[in-house]
């Protein structure tokens, strides 16, 4: 009996010690996840990903050089009283509501650098640095006076270094300042277009067949444009995106349309596309399409007929075909406004004057 109360109690504490090891190891906390620097190819996707997206500012921006700053634990600076302070000196760049374009990225060690608008300074072209010397004589190539940018900055500052981040995260924890899931006018435009050249949008790619939008669309407006002749003697004109040591691509354009995608990658790869990749026929006769239809419900203007309303007004269609009247017609300088003012009736002929008496005559008045 006593060999039985002894194995019992043995058992009750050994199972009572072990409910209080695991509820200890329950208890502690997980260890952080650790996190690992930004990889190259990373990087390329997040500026590729930023890259002229459209966003919706939530807050305002002041002008200057400074910006704004998002740190990752999702404060702002500066806020309050001192970004009053700032808007009040230097003037507002963007308001909350503004649509804007995020013109360029930056990836630094520990910050992601974000140019909204053009960024605060006017950039200035290429042949605004050429200097020509002749003779001891040096022309300096007249430059634009200095324009007034409306853009700004936001850095979005992280702890220690850029950790491994997707783009779509990197949108939602800008959610503070900017707001990309409102609908914009790039979303409204991808619904018009073919499914093909959407989705190529989206993902930041130029499709032979695409024209000058869609590439703007897609890859954001470049500085680098080359006009010169192709093999053929053909004039054509290329946009150059990207620098050493990234991928280096040439969209070559024979008028409004994409007729050659060249790649030019790190490693020395060379990829050309010049096969038709996406049609805009279909776009375009719907385009006529609607056109067609919405010109065939409007009723005809009348040719040369003065209007005071202004350009873009609709016509009120009671007035284009008015009833014929009955009255005796008027004179057109009456009623016409393109003539000015209404004039009176112009005097007839005057009348000759009577034949001078001759002299000596009785009959003349006052003889």
């Amino acid at each position: 009996m006593r060999i039985h109360r002894s194995s019992v109690l043995a058992l009750l504490v050994f199972a009572l010690g072990a409910g209080a090891d695991t509820k200890a190891a329950d208890s502690q906390p997980a260890p952080e996840a650790q996190r690992q620097p930004m990889s190259r190819q990373t990087r390329y996707y997040v500026i590729r990903g930023l890259q002229s997206e459209i966003a919706f500012a939530r807050q305002p921006f002041p002008m200057g050089h400074k910006g704004l700053t998002l740190h990752e634990d999702g404060n702002v600076t500066p806020s309050g009283a001192q970004l009053e302070k700032e808007m009040g000196a230097l003037g507002p760049a963007i308001h909350p509501g503004d649509r804007v374009t995020i013109t360029d990225v930056r990836v630094a060690k520990d910050y992601i650098l974000l140019e909204l608008n053009g960024g605060p300074e006017k950039k200035k072209k290429w042949y605004e640095h050429v200097q020509v010397g002749a003779g001891g004589t040096t022309t300096v190539t007249p430059q634009e006076p200095p324009g007034n940018p409306r853009g700004s900055l936001l850095i979005l500052a992280f702890k220690n270094f850029v950790p491994e981040i997707s783009p779509d995260a990197l949108k939602q924890m800008l959610h503070p300042v900017l707001d990309f899931s409102s609908k914009s006018a790039t979303e409204a435009y991808l619904d018009t277009i073919p499914p093909k050249a959407k989705e190529a949008i989206k993902n930041h790619q130029v499709l032979v067949g695409m024209d000058r939008d869609m590439v703007v669309y897609a890859k954001g407006r470049t500085e680098r444009k080359i006009r010169e002749n192709d093999e053929q003697g053909r004039p054509c004109e290329e946009w150059i995106y990207g620098e050493p040591p990234q991928d280096v691509e040439f969209v070559r354009f024979r008028g409004p349309e994409v007729v050659q995608v060249k790649i030019m990658k790190v490693d020395g790869e060379k990829i050309v596309r010049t096969q038709r990749e996406v049609d805009l026929k279909e776009v375009r006769e719907a385009e006529a399409r609607k056109r067609d239809q919405e010109k065939a419900g409007k009723p005809e203007p009348v040719a040369n007929r003065p209007s005071l309303k202004r350009p873009g007004e609709e016509d009120d269609p009671t007035t284009l075909h008015p009833a014929p009247s009955t009255s005796a017609p008027l004179d057109p300088n009456q009623r016409d406004p393109t003539m000015g003012p209404p004039r009176d009736q112009q005097p007839g002929p005057p009348t000759p004057p009577p034949n001078p008496a001759p002299p000596g005559d009785p009959n003349a008045s006052g003889r």
